[in-house]
């Protein structure tokens, strides 16, 4: 569902940009809303999302699936915790569709559906490791790496129940906007893929905006 915000990116708090293949790594308040941006169009954004208190409870892609009736996320869907509690809310979407099956890209992914030759190509999860390893104070570490979201992507569902990974459907400037029910740790990999179109063969950055809790 498309639905614009009325927020300013002006008025935003907090704004960063991440390059193609960086991550981001930083703690989103209650009540703070957050907005992923396209800068360039096409991009991938894999999210993962964990409960600042308490990280072994994060984001549960079965559970916000089942809770909602539907594979992928937009303006509505709330984005539950593998203890079944509200973490986030889509509360904007100007690209209308957010994929939750299709994972995070790997170097052995790369290998499996490319080429042997791909293995040392920068991965999705190669940056999440960085992010962990150079962030202990979270308290993350590589078993901590489970089911992503991945915004703006698309990954279409086939006839026989197989996963396709597809051209793009954002556009420059669309962006996904959430509002935080809990203070939440977030970790994004800005993906540096080359070798699906999801990208569309061209990483690219994405921009980071925060505003704080409506007064």
């Amino acid at each position: 569902m498309i639905k614009a915000s009325t927020l300013k990116a002006e008025t935003a708090g907090y704004r960063h940009d991440i390059p193609a293949g960086d991550y981001w790594l930083q703690v989103v308040r209650q009540g703070q809303t957050l907005r992923i941006l396209d800068l360039l169009g096409n991009q991938a954004v894999d999210t993962l999302f964990y409960c600042a208190d308490n990280p072994t409870e994060r984001y549960s892609a079965v559970d916000t699936m089942r809770e909602q009736g539907n594979v992928y996320l937009t303006a509505g869907s709330k984005l539950l915790s593998t203890e079944g509690n509200l973490m986030l809310e889509i509360t904007a979407d100007t690209c209308g569709r957010h994929d939750t099956l299709g994972g995070a890209c790997a170097t052995e992914s790369n290998t499996v559906r490319y080429a042997l030759e791909k293995k040392t190509m920068h991965a999705c999860r190669d940056a999440w490791l960085l992010a962990v390893a150079e962030n202990e104070q979270f308290g993350l570490s590589k078993r901590d790496l489970t089911h992503n979201i991945n915004f703006f992507m698309n990954v279409p569902i086939t006839p026989e129940g197989g996963l396709s990974f597809e051209d793009g459907i954002s556009e420059a400037g669309k962006y996904v906007e959430m509002c935080a029910a809990m203070d939440v740790i977030v970790l994004i990999a800005n993906c540096p893929q080359l070798n699906n179109p999801c990208n569309a063969y061209n990483p690219t950055p994405v921009e980071v905006l925060v505003w704080d809790a409506r007064t």
